[in-house]
């Protein structure tokens, strides 16, 4: 080889080294290993087998950074079996490793194991992981911490800590039994007996002074709290006694920031907030207690956590902070409407400006007949009327493969027979379409999208949150009462609307969402009520691919789980 060529071939190495080197710097391979496994724990006076993950309740928070690649794998000791979602990720091109059952892939056999690998790109803030099969996500949750780049600082002051605070429920009796005993009669199973913060209900609870979350604090410092609510059927309003909080962030993508006394948090939603601990050192309660402003039962208890001043011993009594109201609908309504996106050059909003496709959903509870059950009938749920059916083998697979019989396209784009959705509160006939198939909604890629998600009054109003796979989503427009596409749009907030993967549709009212369908794929949508989404409140779409070569499904990994 001539010198000149020895001076090439050194030179292009050490370019690649020092590009492979800056990559690295920039970029990890975050490795996890999640053994599902089962272990008694004790709470409110009942101890119980639950399924955990690496024997924790909550299960691990994962850490990285924008720009890293997760690899998780996840080995399935119980008895059930087991896929988990990775609540918020976009997952482009790769809905592999989205992990909802039956929609993209089928679950983790007992013995068996699946590597989720997870690349982060142009996300950061707060995100959280659960079960995405049956109600396992009772006890199979955690949360997800995205820091920024190295070097990229927040669009707001640091804090001098962080704090995770990941909101559930407890139940006393295995969920999975409550669940099947209430499929059976065709009722809602029972209510939760508590909320917990991090696994713990707080004192206000029997045999709960040790099951109680306390965190420490230094007086003239600011803590920032990453917020989950990972409860399966409550939205939720969170206080902390005597201390104000500054709203940075829903969902992993920065807000223009506001101060409120209290937030509310759906489930699958998160919330940054900075708190200064400039009160007169004490003890303080943190507390969380559902939200409902319709006459439906729920576990109304309040769990509590502390924030505690540094040398405040503990026999000082913690003091409680003013939570709204539970039905407090006004709060809910003018806390949604402060959130708007940062937008600013580093973090802007791309809102979509025009539609290519408008979609109108109508969420409607209703009662199937049922022979066998309590009074004959089943609670059901829909959108436009059709109860959504879960296929046997995962639609990803049948998609990718072009398996033939799995699913049809023809989910409609609007409900079939309009009528007024908001009014008098309707009993009759509520019969919801059950097709053996699932019917899902073919969108082109990258088309924008609208959806309008309408509540009606089918049994009874209600808030329903809704979650997106595979995306985000921006929240143009939300109001009470009927959707009027004549006027309604004219409002739109097309600027600075919030960015998020999970909204609330008030209730009796309507929410429209907007997005661009840029990841090709099968993507869940369904209300994060863990109760409405098992009565079949679903649907999933199909996102063609395009024609570039970044613009289509990325090959099966060899180890997806068999059906």
């Amino acid at each position: 080889m001539a010198k000149n060529d020895l001076v090439s071939a050194f030179f292009f190495q050490a370019l690649i080294i020092m590009v492979m080197s800056s990559f690295t710097a920039e970029a990890a391979v975050k490795k996890y290993q999640f053994d599902v496994q089962v272990k008694n724990i004790s709470r409110l006076c009942h101890a119980k087998p639950i399924v955990t993950v690496n024997g924790m309740f909550p299960g691990p928070t994962i850490y990285a950074r924008e720009g890293d690649t997760l690899l998780i794998n996840v080995t399935n000791h119980a008895q059930y079996n087991m896929s988990i979602h990775w609540h918020g990720l976009k997952q482009f091109r790769n809905g592999w490793a989205d992990g909802p059952a039956y929609i993209t892939q089928c679950p983790i056999q007992t013995g068996n194991s699946y590597t989720y690998a997870i690349n982060i790109t142009d996300q950061r803030g707060t995100l959280w992981w659960h079960a995405h099969i049956l109600w396992l996500r009772a006890t199979v949750y955690g949360a997800i911490v995205i820091m920024p780049k190295a070097g990229t600082p927040y669009p707001f002051p640091q804090p001098s800590q962080e704090i995770n605070l990941v909101l559930g429920e407890w139940w006393n009796t295995d969920v999975e039994e409550l669940v099947n005993q209430g499929n059976k009669l065709g009722l809602p199973p029972n209510m939760s007996d508590a909320h917990t913060i991090n696994g713990k209900p707080g004192p206000l609870f029997p045999c709960s002074e040790k099951h109680t979350f306390v965190t420490e604090v230094e007086q003239g410092k600011s803590y920032l709290l990453r917020i989950v609510n990972a409860a399966l059927n409550d939205e939720l309003f969170f206080a902390l006694s005597g201390h104000n909080f500054t709203v940075v962030e829903i969902d992993a993508v920065y807000v223009k920031p506001f101060t409120t006394q209290a937030i509310l948090i759906a489930p699958g939603q998160t919330t940054n907030v900075l708190v200064q601990a400039d009160r007169v050192p004490g003890r303080y309660f943190m507390a969380a207690r559902p939200f409902q402003d319709v006459p439906i039962p729920v576990d109304n208890k309040t769990a509590t956590a502390i924030f505690q001043y540094k040398g405040i011993p503990n026999t000082v009594l913690p003091t409680m902070p003013q939570l709204p109201a539970t039905n407090d609908s006004s709060f809910a309504l003018s806390y949604n409407a402060k959130l708007k996106s940062l937008n600013s050059p580093q973090f802007p909003a791309n809102v979509p400006l025009t539609v290519d496709r408008h979609l109108f959903y109508t969420i409607g509870l209703g009662q199937n007949l049922c022979p066998s059950c309590l009074n004959g009938t089943r609670m059901t749920a829909s959108l436009n009327n059709i109860t959504f059916v879960m296929p046997k083998i995962g639609l990803l697979q049948a998609h990718y493969f072009n398996t033939k019989g799995v699913f049809k396209t023809d989910f409609p784009d609007k409900p079939l027979t309009p009528f007024n959705y908001t009014g008098a509160p309707l009993t009759a006939n509520l019969r919801t379409s059950l097709t053996p198939i699932p019917r899902l909604s073919k969108i082109a890629y990258n088309s924008t999208v609208e959806l309008v998600l309408q509540d009606t009054n089918l049994l009874s109003v209600e808030s329903h949150p809704f979650h997106l796979h595979g995306y985000n989503f921006f929240v143009v427009g939300t109001g009470i009462g009927n959707f009027d596409p004549a006027k309604d749009p004219a409002k739109y907030n097309l600027v600075d609307p919030p960015e998020r993967n999970t909204v609330g549709v008030p209730t009796g009212g309507w929410t429209a969402i907007r997005f661009r369908a840029d990841n090709p794929g099968v993507w869940f949508m369904h209300c994060h009520l863990e109760l409405h989404t098992g009565w079949g409140l679903k649907v999933a779409f199909v996102v063609e691919d395009g024609k570039g070569p970044n613009q289509s499904v990325l090959p099966p990994p060899k180890d997806l789980p068999p059906c």
